[in-house]
């Protein structure tokens, strides 16, 4: 099992412009082996995969750079550079793993053959973090220092203790609008990966609607507020983007502002953070199994929406849902979303709705509030109940008896 606890460094000024200078240095490593692999794809590539028996010579084909030659020409690069020297060589070496790996997902995609957008080159101040990937022992943590390799000691907030058990793997230093960080990459080989065998049923189940209106409605119909940190911030971020804009581009008090905004975005997201996972783990102490709709959220943020969409933060809140759930042993089911707002869920007749309906009524004597009908739809979807044999068995009198 693997997890990451995160801290507050306190570092002195000269650490602080170690990291700065080691960060920049990494930058251009970054730079320069993804223009080699750009290099060699745009010289190599092309359409045409057949030919005839007698043709021209045709120039060979270069070599493939890859991670391990990369790795393997660090050499000539701190002969060539000897700041380079200052950097720890597994440090380098992430920095290589990292474009190997957006330069992959580009071309070939990821485990899931999703493919990313082309790799961009990282301008001044865009890359932001190094990682120490040997392992920090025990006798490396002494109260609030750390033991890190060609830097010293560096002095953090251990506001959590380390897990018994648990050896650090990896180290990565952060720089945020804030402050800099030191996460902690942690695993136990004696604990498990957290593999749930709970069965969705009517009774260890919740069905939840996303919306705008409420941030969610359980199947139970307990509502939680959208709080709208983002729209609340709007005004303040409205001032402070116009005083970065009369600030002469390349001059201290320019920087400043752009510390100022920085601050306040990092504010915004830290709050819409807290409040997800306050909700996820408000969500597992309701039920075991907690269901949604499969949303496809890419595309509703291109619409008019989009603002409202990306304030609520619905991706970030299902991905941290489904890992407290699989830390606590429950399960998250993602159902079909066509058409939960719809369907009646007392009986699964069609209700045509547009989006200014916000009440159901049907035929059948049902009447709910829009969202709470789409969070019982939900709800019997994952249970593996259809709401069509729900309501023939509630019709017959003895209980579905032939």
């Amino acid at each position: 099992m693997r997890i990451t606890y995160q801290y507050r460094l306190r570092l002195t000024q000269k650490q602080i412009d170690t990291f700065e200078h080691w960060l920049e240095l990494c930058r251009r490593q970054y730079n320069y082996r993804l223009a080699e692999r750009f290099n060699w794809w745009e010289q190599n590539r092309c359409d045409v995969n057949r030919c005839s028996i007698v043709c021209c010579s045709i120039a060979p084909l270069k070599d493939q750079p890859n991670r391990w030659s990369q790795q393997k020409d660090l050499a000539n690069t701190k002969a060539i550079f000897p700041e380079y020297e200052e950097l720890v060589s597994h440090t380098l070496q992430d920095v290589i793993a990292r474009v190997d790996k957006t330069f992959g997902r580009w071309l070939k995609g990821d485990c899931n053959r999703k493919k990313s957008g082309r790799p961009r080159f990282k301008g001044k101040g865009r890359y932001r973090s190094l990682t120490f990937p040997d392992p920090v022992k025990p006798e490396h943590i002494q109260g609030n220092l750390i033991q890190l390799p060609k830097i010293g000691k560096v002095k953090a907030i251990l506001h959590r203790p380390i897990p018994n058990g648990f050896k650090i793997k990896r180290a990565t230093i952060t720089r945020k609008a804030n402050g800099w960080y030191i996460g902690f990459n942690l695993e136990d080989m004696t604990v498990p990966s957290l593999i749930t065998d709970v069965i969705p049923t009517p009774d260890n189940t919740v069905g939840i609607d996303l919306g705008l209106k409420s941030f969610l409605v359980t199947s139970g119909n307990q509502t939680i507020n959208i709080p709208q940190y983002y729209r609340k911030a709007e005004k303040r971020l409205k001032r402070l983007q116009r005083q970065l804009s009369r600030k002469h581009m390349g001059s201290n008090r320019r920087k400043k502002a752009a510390k100022r905004v920085a601050k306040t975005h990092l504010k915004v997201a830290n709050q819409r953070k807290d409040f997800h996972y306050k909700t996820a783990l408000w969500l597992l102490n309701q039920s075991q199994v907690i269901a949604h709709e499969k949303l496809n959220i890419k595309g509703l943020v291109k619409s008019k929406l989009a603002k409202s969409i990306t304030d609520a933060g619905w991706g970030q809140f299902l991905q941290i849902l489904n890992i407290k759930a699989a830390s606590a042993g429950c399960l998250v089911v993602a159902v079909n979303p066509y058409g939960t707002s719809q369907e009646c869920s007392d009986c699964g007749a069609i209700v045509p709705k547009v989006l200014a309906d916000r009440w159901h009524y049907c035929q059948c004597g049902a009447s709910y509030d829009r969202d709470h009908n789409a969070a019982r739809n939900i709800k019997h979807r994952a249970a593996g109940h259809p709401v069509l044999l729900k309501a023939r068995e509630m019709s017959n009198p003895l209980g579905g008896v032939t």
